[in-house]
């Protein structure tokens, strides 16, 4: 016999997934494992007992137009006495090998086929029941995340500071446990005491002196600094699976698939039970052609297990039915609240962490789950979502947390290849970052009052800092140090103002970068008179309201080759002073309420990359003057007002990336076709209706962006750009692609979205480069490519 415990495999799960199973599924668990017992039972009698037994039938041939089983049933009136046979039975003449020959062939064609395999379809049918139910624990993309949760949800839950985080928030909210119980003793005594208000005074005073000894200390400073390391390391843990989970709701959707076809196989395997069960009888007539074997042709049956297999049947059914009672109930309580939202509501009234998250999507389901099993989960788990209860632990631990050896672990290559510490919204600056003499760049991000000590001089390496929102004093000492070693330094506050005067006299800096405002009373460009010192600067970067650039920034002209002004809106004038940035390849203007492209622009001889973003621009007819600008490689014009191109652009043959989205283009013109050199084209997010068929002039071209527009149709001329790689068509009228898109060959990316569309072209075949993942289009229009075409682009 097949033992039941071998098919465990199939619903093996670890025990602390347990806390996922709802009673429904529990209950559906035990419901498989007694349908799987009566099919094992069922396959086991089939195996190892006969399966039918035949008899030949003695009838005349001229009677064989009835049943040959029909004068075996009960009849109403009995036949002669003459006619009996004798009590020893009908001689058949049949060896054994014969009777085994009849048995097997008569079982085969006579039998009908649910009685002889109704144990096997039970087995089958209860394996894919077992599948359907555990699948979404072992399918790779569900099973890490509910892992991870696990993992995450077991620790939070034992960790000491969720307890002491509780402890200490109820204990803020009624001002402690024995201050509570001390207030109500102190309300007894006065109204028992009766008369005499002095009495009642000395009582009181007697019974609110233990307070003072019981809340103090408070027990959250109890916890050690191994427990505080842990928990600290908790919190991390939660944002970060947090952030990956929100992100998505496979789990979700894998749960309602998997519901979904477990309450289709039920119904499936409901009706045909029904229709077939009455096909398990008794007597089975078997008609076979084996005259010339037996010297029979017609046989009376019997099948040995119908009576066992019959009721066998009723009882799976019957399982059945419960079983797709539950999956029922379990898409009810799936689609009848919104189980992709979570509110700590509750929680957040019961413990007084006003700050815990709602959560969303597969966080919020699985918290779902957990309801089911125990609300206690999540409320502890909740502990180490807020903000609140996780600044109380830094805070706590500041002083033993924050070791050499953990700063290290920190450490990591920042854009630059430079070893970066970064650190953000710290209570304060450990005094640990200053051993960390291999430390190349320093990032502190809302770290307030910060005076760097002497031991600043340890950090031998360092090169680059960073001072978002965190206000700092440097010593004298220190700035001498500083002085010819720091080469990058970027500062982020409200004023500008408030940037420290110790940044002008780093006179070994290359890379200046500040962010915020000028004040009105203040002359706007005051504070940045002492840029002159700066004699070793490449990069300045100006993100502010100035009203012109300041004049400090020509001071640094002759070895000044990247500068970025982001103005947030505010309008600059007086540009000309850009004339003087003779070795200047790079220049951002943005957001500076430009109407036109400023002329002095044009005198930079040495510029490669111009960016105008967020501006005003109506129109750019000056464009026909960067052929001045020999170098010039890119041109990003997006997010303007531009109407038109001006057909002075096939001037600009060297260009090779020319950004005009978020515009008001309605027409391209012809002449584009002529920017020999041009790789990249983005056009998106304007009101094209056509395109020019010279665009398949440009044979260098490899990203061309074209969504968000009204295009109808395109030219064919532009399959002609062979080397194209990306090709954005998405949100546009187009209803159909032409098949000559199979010429592109090396397209990897093709967005089709929001079209339409009403069917692809085959010939997305040949592009042997584009793969599922980069083609975006609606599931319909994919399912509607060919087979072949499909398996190819699934294909690794």
């Amino acid at each position: 016999m097949i033992p039941v415990a071998e098919f465990k495999q199939f619903t093996e799960q670890q025990p602390a997934f347990k806390v996922l199973k709802p009673w429904w599924d529990v209950l559906a668990e035990y419901l498989t494992v007694a349908m799987l017992m009566i099919g094992v039972f069922g396959c086991t009698l089939q195996v190892t007992q006969d399966k039918i037994i035949c008899l030949p039938s003695h009838e005349p041939r001229e009677n064989l137009s009835e049943a040959p089983c029909q004068q075996l049933l009960p009849r109403g009136v009995s036949e002669p006495m003459g006619d009996l046979r004798e009590l020893s039975g009908l001689k058949n003449n049949l060896d054994l090998q014969q009777y085994s020959f009849i048995n097997q062939l008569c079982y085969e064609t006579a039998l009908h086929w649910y009685a002889k395999y109704f144990p096997y379809l039970v087995v089958i049918h209860t394996l894919i029941f077992m599948v359907c139910t555990s699948f979404w624990f072992k399918f790779p993309g569900t099973s890490s995340k509910i892992e991870h949760f696990i993992s995450i949800l077991g620790k939070c839950f034992d960790s000491p500071w969720t307890t002491r985080a509780l402890s200490e928030v109820s204990g803020e909210n009624h001002k402690g446990p024995a201050a509570t119980t001390a207030g109500r003793a102190t309300v007894t005594v006065t109204t028992t005491a009766g008369p005499g208000k002095a009495g009642e005074g000395e009582k009181e005073k007697v019974l609110a002196e233990p307070e003072k000894v019981v809340t103090e200390p408070p027990a959250v400073t109890l916890l050690d600094k191994k427990e505080g390391e842990q928990a600290k390391a908790l919190f991390e843990k939660v944002k970060k699976f947090r952030v990956h989970v929100e992100e998505g709701d496979i789990l979700y959707t894998m749960y309602i698939r998997q519901t979904v076809l477990k309450v289709c196989k039920f119904l499936a395997i409901l009706v045909y039970n029904l229709v077939y069960v009455g096909k398990i009888s008794f007597l089975v007539a078997c008609r076979v052609e084996t005259s010339e074997v037996t010297g029979y042709a017609s046989f009376c049956c019997n099948h040995t297990k119908a009576h066992l297999f019959s009721k066998l049947a009723f009882c799976y059914i019957s399982f059945v039915c419960v079983y797709g009672i539950t999956c029922l109930y379990t898409l009810y309580w799936l689609f009848h609240r919104p189980l992709k939202e979570y509110s700590f509501r509750s929680v957040r009234e019961e413990t007084g962490m006003g700050d815990i998250p709602d959560v969303k999507n597969d966080f919020a389901f699985m918290l779902h789950l957990i309801d089911q099993y125990d609300s206690l989960y999540s409320k502890r788990f909740a502990v180490f979502l807020s903000e609140v209860s996780e600044s109380r632990l830094k805070q706590l631990n500041l002083n033993h947390e924050w070791t050499a050896e953990k700063l290290r672990q920190k450490l990591q290559r920042n854009a630059r290849g430079r070893l970066e510490l970064a650190l953000c919204m710290l209570p304060g600056l450990p005094d640990t970052v200053f051993e960390l003499s291999e430390v190349e760049a320093l990032r502190l991000e809302a770290i307030g009052d910060i005076t760097f000590p002497p031991g600043l001089s340890q950090l031998v390496h360092l090169q680059e800092l960073s001072l978002l929102h965190s206000p700092a004093r440097l010593p004298f000492s220190s700035q001498i140090f500083l002085r010819d070693r720091l080469k990058v330094i970027r500062i982020k506050c409200e004023e500008l103002r408030e940037v420290p005067l110790w940044v002008f006299g780093l006179r070994g800096l290359e890379e200046l970068h500040l962010e915020g405002l000028f004040p009105p009373e203040v002359a706007r460009a005051a504070t940045l008179e002492s840029l002159r010192e700066l004699k070793q600067l490449k990069v300045l970067s100006l993100r502010s309201n100035a009203s012109k650039v300041p004049a400090s920034v020509t001071d640094v002209a002759g070895h000044l080759q990247r500068l970025s002004l982001h103005n947030d809106g505010a309008r600059l004038v007086a540009l000309n002073s850009l004339k003087k940035l003779a070795a200047l390849r790079e220049l951002e203007l943005v957001a500076c309420g430009l109407e036109r492209i400023p002329h002095a622009v044009f005198s930079l001889g040495a510029l490669q990359e111009l960016d105008l973003r967020d501006n005003h621009l109506r129109s750019i007819e000056e464009i026909l003057s960067f052929q001045h600008c020999r170098k010039l490689l890119t041109l990003r014009l997006w997010h303007n007002q531009i109407a038109y191109v001006p057909e002075h652009v096939r001037k600009l043959r060297g260009l090779e990336q020319l950004y005009l989205s978020h515009n008001k283009l309605e027409t391209l013109p012809t002449q584009l076709g002529m920017c020999s050199s041009l790789r990249l084209l983005d056009v998106s997010h304007n009101g094209l209706h056509s395109l020019p068929a010279e665009l398949g002039l440009l044979q260098n071209l490899q990203h061309l962006a074209l969504s968000y527009n009204a295009l109808e149709f395109l030219p064919e001329e532009l399959f002609f750009c062979r080397k194209l790689r990306t090709l954005l068509l998405g949100y546009n009228h187009l209803s159909q692609l032409a098949p000559q898109v199979g010429a592109l060959r090396a397209l990897s990316r093709l967005e089709l979205k929001g079209n339409r569309l009403e069917a692809l072209p085959e010939e997305l075949g040949n592009c042997g480069g584009l793969k599922k993942s980069g083609l975006l289009v609606e599931d319909t229009l994919y399912d509607g490519l060919p087979a072949e075409v499909r398996d190819r682009m699934e294909a690794e």
